[in-house]
């Protein structure tokens, strides 16, 4: 059974990621697995992303507020 995706964890093996390619001290095999795993990653973190704002603009738009509200200084 596949393990449910937590953004959160995603971000974090991320930076994981991230740390061990930056040293470049990986071999190159594992160098291109954890990067596949990583462009795993940012592809599920953005579809979470672009899930997260369509149910927020539902919201507020059952809410019937505007959604962009100019902000000027002095208000």
């Amino acid at each position: 059974m596949a393990k449910k995706f937590v953004f959160e964890e995603a971000l974090t093996r991320l930076e994981e990621i991230v740390d061990q390619l930056s040293k470049g001290d990986a071999p190159l095999d594992k160098s291109l697995e954890l990067f596949e795993e990583g462009t795993a990653l940012i592809k599920k973190c953005g579809q979470a992303l672009d899930k997260a704002e369509q149910k927020v603009e539902l919201l507020v738009k059952a809410l019937d507020v505007p959604e962009k509200v100019p902000f000027e200084e002095g208000e």
